[in-house]
């Protein structure tokens, strides 16, 4: 590419034409319906999900497709797009920062997440803040950091999408981690 073709990237990236990840937050339980809604209007999405197994009082069991991250889907628009995705009935806002402005994310977290989590057994899990850090170094999700947990003598690494303040863990060996050093943090 020539020096005036990355300008022009660079600067369509910065006037918002190209497309990028962002975070739509839902209505509570309206995230399917905001991905069909999506779906009619061509916008790309992704909604990541999970299945889990329920019992009803009858006592029949079904499978469910569940959100993995409640009340959130992840659009791939530019971000003068953004009007488009807040008028599809149930989405409620597009993840903003401190300024208002909407904040993308990082293409690679969202291909990570799409082409890793189809090979993993995911699940929601709480959001945690305290304990050892880890980096997936092989294998699917390689890269990813996250806090390492054990649930049910399995060893899961907790996944969190700081933007949306959403974690997801996923069963991993022990062989596919290794520690993160801690960085030193300055305190405000």
């Amino acid at each position: 590419m020539t020096q005036n073709g990355i300008r022009l990237a660079g600067s369509a990236l910065e006037a918002g034409l190209l497309p990028r990840w962002f975070a739509v937050y839902t209505n509570c339980r309206h995230e399917k319906r905001v991905a069909q809604h999506l779906v009619q209007r061509g916008i790309e999405f992704y909604l990541p999900l999970y299945q889990c197994q329920r019992r009803w009082s009858d006592g029949s069991r079904v499978t469910l497709d569940l959100p993995l991250f409640p009340s959130y889907l992840f659009v791939h628009i530019p971000r003068n797009d953004r009007v488009r995705v807040l008028e599809v009935p149930g989405a409620l806002a597009i993840v903003a920062g401190t300024g208002g402005e909407p904040l993308a994310l990082p293409d690679e977290s969202i291909e990570a997440l799409r082409t890793g989590l189809p090979l993993r057994a995911a699940q929601p899990c709480q959001l945690l803040t305290a304990g050892r850090r880890a980096r997936i170094r092989s294998g699917a999700l390689a890269g990813m950091e996250g806090v390492v947990i054990r649930n049910k003598g399995a060893l899961r690494v907790v996944l969190t999408l700081d933007l949306i303040m959403q974690s997801v863990s996923v069963e991993v060996d022990a062989l596919d981690l290794e520690p993160v050093e801690a960085e030193a943090r300055a305190c405000a």
